[in-house]
This record gives structure tokens, sequence and C-alpha cells, in this order.
């Protein structure tokens, strides 16, 4: 039984994640085009995430 409990907890935290990824890319977009995009990228937010990471190491 906790083991659910942890994976919901998971859930809304990536819930959350995608909320916020939203936000933040609804308000930097400026057209209709960029907030269609902006939409897909709160979707693939953690995605975005580790490409700009890898992309400040090397």
């Amino acid at each position: 039984m906790a083991d659910n409990a942890a994976g919901a907890g998971g859930g809304a935290i990536y819930a959350l994640g995608i909320l916020g990824a939203w936000v933040h890319f609804w308000r930097i977009a400026d057209g209709f085009w960029e907030h269609a995009y902006a939409v897909l990228q709160g979707l693939l937010w953690p995605a975005y995430m580790v490409y700009e990471a890898f992309g400040a190491l090397g």
C-alpha cells in the first residue's frame, strides 16, 4: 500500500511541474504558434530541461 502512495505523490509533483512549465512558456510566447508550441513544451518540459543541462555541460 505504501508503494502506491509514493507513486501518487510523484504524479502530483509531475503535474505541478507541467503547470509551472505551461505558465513559464506561455508568458514568454508571442503569437498564436508560439503559444501552441508552449503547450507542447509544457508537456515535454523534462526533455527540454535535460537537453539544456547537457548543453550547459558541453
